[in-house]
């Protein structure tokens, strides 16, 4: 028999025919599923979630014969996962359950101890020390640009220069610092 006729007779009330259809699409509804989302739990969710579907459509008579069972079935639950990826989206869950690694158990996720602070307080006397040594062109560029916030362009504007000589000024402020930090073994990280 053709889906469309199993559809006909399962709307019926022959619950056989939807068997023969869910034989028929099973394997290639899972995987086309489990290549979307790649957790397996997950995946058998939205496989069962796809027959209800498809099952109360059917039995409401909102099925639509076209020849097409089987994609019809593969858009139900493409709009399933996608619901999904929504639904997680909107709030804001991230699963670490398939992970090696927890990626939320990093040190930059958690709260700062007194000991943070006290080495980005280190550090920052460190950088405005080293600072202090660059040429006076290049602190002016690196001083606008990090801590005043312009653009290249606004401060081309403000030193009458081009964008490509602040842009070089503040590639050899950065070198500079660099190589300070490098020989008076200032370590410029946690």
């Amino acid at each position: 028999m053709t889906d469309d006729k199993l559809v006909e007779s399962y709307a019926k009330g022959n619950n056989e025919a939807f068997d023969t259809l869910l034989a028929r699409y099973q394997d290639r509804l899972f995987s086309y599923i489990m290549q979307l989302i790649g957790n397996r739990t997950l995946a058998d969710d939205v496989f069962q979630e796809t027959f209800v579907k498809a099952i109360v459509t059917i039995r409401q008579g909102n099925y639509t014969a076209s020849g097409k069972f089987g994609a019809w079935l593969l858009r139900i639950a493409r709009n399933l996962i996608i619901d999904h990826f929504r639904q997680e989206k909107a709030e804001g869950i991230v699963s670490t359950d398939d992970g090696e690694v927890d990626i939320l158990n990093r040190k930059e996720l958690s709260d700062c101890t007194i000991e943070d602070d006290i080495i980005d307080l280190q550090i920052r006397d460190d950088v405005r020390a080293l600072v202090k040594q660059l040429p006076e062109q290049q602190r002016q560029v690196l001083v606008m640009r990090f801590y005043k916030g312009l653009s290249f362009k606004e401060i081309a504007d403000l030193t009458n220069v081009s964008i490509n000589t602040a842009l070089g000024r503040m590639r050899y402020a950065i070198l500079n610092l660099r190589r300070m930090a490098s020989e008076q073994n200032i370590i410029l990280t946690h």
